[in-house]
């Protein structure tokens, strides 16, 4: 499958819109994603997969934490346009505003994530 596709596809789902709105904001553990979506590992974890397969997204472990960010570098220029629109959209989706102020209060402390 092309890249293009591929990014096409991983965009095409509702939920992977706001993984990717929240990740704009800053970098997220996955117990920080379904937190906010609330939506279990499992599906997180998929959807995160799925985002970071179409080249979206980075991600990195710490120790037991695995975080995820969007990978601005990486990114194909194509896509740093499709990026910035998904942004643009996110501002004028109320459920999109309400993911953001659930990221303000959800952090990890010690092995768990609180809200």
């Amino acid at each position: 499958m092309s890249d293009t596709v591929r990014v096409f596809k991983a965009l095409s789902d509702g939920t992977r819109l706001r993984i990717l709105n929240i990740l704009l904001v800053r970098e997220c553990c996955v117990c920080e994603v379904m937190q906010v979506l609330g939506i279990s590992q499992p599906s997180a974890s998929r959807h995160l997969s799925i985002l970071r397969g179409a080249r979206l997204l980075k991600a990195r472990k710490e120790g037991i934490w695995m975080y995820y960010s969007v990978d601005h570098d990486g990114v194909p220029a194509y896509a740093q346009e499709i990026v910035k629109a998904v942004r643009l959209a996110a501002a004028d989706m109320p459920e999109a505003r309400l993911d953001k102020q659930k990221l303000q209060k959800t952090m990890r402390q010690n092995t768990v994530c609180i809200s």
